[in-house]
């Protein structure tokens, strides 16, 4: 009995070890390329440059949809739904066109029924673009204004960061107060100026500015604000220019509180 034990001990032994050699093979993982993993870790670094690199002064958030939304409830204009309700704003002059000139161009890709805006808005876009070219030699272009609502649906379908169309966080293209500048193709320099032209302007509550990251424009909603904020500077024979003291101007910018802070 005990021979035949030993047996039985050494025909187990001898099973384990071989089943253990079988699973041992099963769990050969095979070692991957060094190309692959080095293009990998490449892929990962840039993207992370990418975003370390993107440090925007009018970052897009959801609390600056809530401030262009509340400007224009403060004004109680109209969300636009559809072409009827378009036509009869540009009819009645509380839509003016968007003119080209030496100092702004317009995307031609744009359909010329959008090239509209509310008054306040060109007088902005012309103080903005005279102002750049006196100092670049070169205009700053357009690539959308105003938009429907049915507009903005077909825009949604195939940009999924573009505002929706309906609630207080509505794209404020709808109201014709904002209009996108192309910001691709300007240099550091030119979009550092761009940024300091604004910067006070925002900070009085006048303009409610975005830089988008995906589409490269400067997205710039105008407070109805801006029209007094211009003809007083006229009244007083000031030269427009924002990046100096406002002197007795002042406004109180209509904000929602930062606190509830998100992104879009």
């Amino acid at each position: 009995m005990k021979v035949r034990a030993q047996r039985v001990f050494v025909i187990l032994s001898l099973v384990v070890g071989v089943c253990a050699q079988s699973f041992g093979l099963h769990q050969y993982i095979p070692a991957q390329h060094p190309h692959k993993v080095a293009k990998h870790v490449t892929v990962r670094r840039h993207s992370r440059l990418r975003r370390a690199l993107w440090n925007p002064v009018f970052r897009p958030s959801h609390d600056s949809l809530l401030r262009q939304n509340a400007e224009i409830d403060r004004l109680d204009l109209p969300r636009i739904h559809d072409d009827d309700e378009l036509e009869a704003l540009i009819a009645k002059g509380d839509l003016v066109p968007i003119e080209e000139s030496d100092t702004l161009r317009i995307d031609h890709r744009l359909d010329p029924s959008r090239r509209y805006c509310r008054p306040w808005t060109r007088d902005f876009l012309q103080d903005l673009s005279q102002a750049y070219y006196e100092r670049f030699n070169t205009s700053i272009q357009v690539n959308s204004a105003v938009r429907t609502v049915l507009v903005q649906r077909k825009l949604r379908r195939h940009n999924r960061n573009a505002a929706p169309e309906y609630g207080e966080t509505a794209s404020s293209h709808l109201a014709g107060i904002t209009v996108d500048i192309q910001r691709r193709g300007m240099s550091r320099e030119q979009i550092k100026w761009m940024e300091q032209y604004m910067v006070p302007l925002r900070d009085e509550g006048l303009l409610e500015p975005e830089e988008e990251r995906h589409q490269w424009v400067f997205h710039v909603a105008v407070s109805g604000r801006y029209a007094d904020y211009r003809e007083s500077r006229v009244v007083a024979g000031q030269q427009h220019d924002p990046t100096t003291n406002f002197g007795q101007f002042e406004f109180q910018p209509t904000r929602v509180s930062d606190a509830s802070s998100a992104n879009q």
